[in-house]
């Protein structure tokens, strides 16, 4: 079917830099863009691109996530609805504003997301978590549209199929996370204060600020930390172009200003064969790649 996207979708633009909206500052245009500031919006961008047979891709804050040089030749739906009510969220809501509300109504189990950049769907799809906490923790329900069917659905968390920085929404993009609710305790004000004060102090110490990056490259396992491992190869501040690994922690590359998504793939490739031959390790990648 010939692309009318325009016709089917008011407010689509084209050719947007896809650099703008990621954590990394990386990646090429999109050929159409359409930012959903309500989940009405998401349903009916999805059913646009269907009906122009457009491959589609659903953005969150773009963290976790590589874009290529080349871009993306379809249409990027950029999540924005911001619905809140009293644990009930938009996917497109930040992560930050539930960290926030659940402090300031002494509501205890979201403390470990202080800090932690990306929105609520983004979140639940990648199972975001740290200080052995996670997402998987707290999340009551989802609200998702399974296109395939084309029917809104709710998973409850144990159809969520959460394991480590993975979800059914992860392996599964024809399942879209329109909105979900939360279960929290309640919990002291003090005792939350000071937990989020731990959480965020930890990650000034340990992790690199001021150079955009897409947050930790692989993952962690029981046996070993990603991190460590690249470390104890001699791969600290390794630099690819404009790119490098972190001198702060080694699971983290940052883009030091003008770094394109082909500086970043060879300099993950390097690192995983140095790691893989010093130490019989393969490296798996926690971050997406998209073109």
């Amino acid at each position: 079917m010939k692309e009318n996207i325009n016709q089917e979708l008011s407010g689509v633009r084209k050719d947007v830099s896809l650099a703008d909206y990621t954590t990394f500052k990386i990646g090429g245009l999109a050929k159409y863009f359409f930012e959903a500031k309500t989940k009405e919006d998401i349903v009916k961008a999805i059913k646009a691109a269907i009906k122009c047979n457009l491959p589609f891709f659903i953005l969150s804050r773009g963290s976790n996530l590589l874009i290529s040089d080349k871009g993306y030749q379809g249409l990027i739906i950029r999540i924005a609805n911001q619905e809140f009510n009293n644990l009930q969220c938009g996917a497109g809501m930040d992560l930050s504003k539930l960290v926030n509300f659940a402090k300031e109504n002494e509501l205890t189990g979201m403390e470990w997301a202080a800090g932690i950049p990306g929105t609520i769907g983004g979140a639940i799809c990648g199972n975001a978590g740290a200080f052995e906490y996670s997402i998987a923790d707290v999340l009551a329900q989802a609200e998702v549209l399974d296109v395939k069917e084309e029917e809104i659905k709710v998973f409850q968390n144990k159809d969520c199929q959460f394991s480590y920085r993975s979800s059914i929404f992860k392996k599964n993009p024809q399942l879209v996370i329109l909105s979900a609710g939360f279960k929290l305790k309640q919990g002291r004000k003090e005792n939350i204060v000071q937990k989020m004060q731990e959480h965020l102090e930890h990650r000034a110490k340990t992790q690199p600020t001021g150079f955009p990056c897409a947050g930790s490259i692989f993952k962690n396992s029981t046996d070993f930390s990603a991190g460590q491992m690249i470390e104890r190869c001699g791969l600290k501040g390794k630099k690819i172009g404009k790119v490098e690994v972190s001198q702060k922690h080694a699971n983290f590359i940052i883009n030091t200003g003008g770094g394109t998504a082909k500086e970043v793939v060879t300099l993950i490739n390097l690192i995983k064969q140095e790691v893989k031959k010093k130490t019989g390790t393969t490296l798996e990648e926690e971050i997406q790649y998209l073109g």
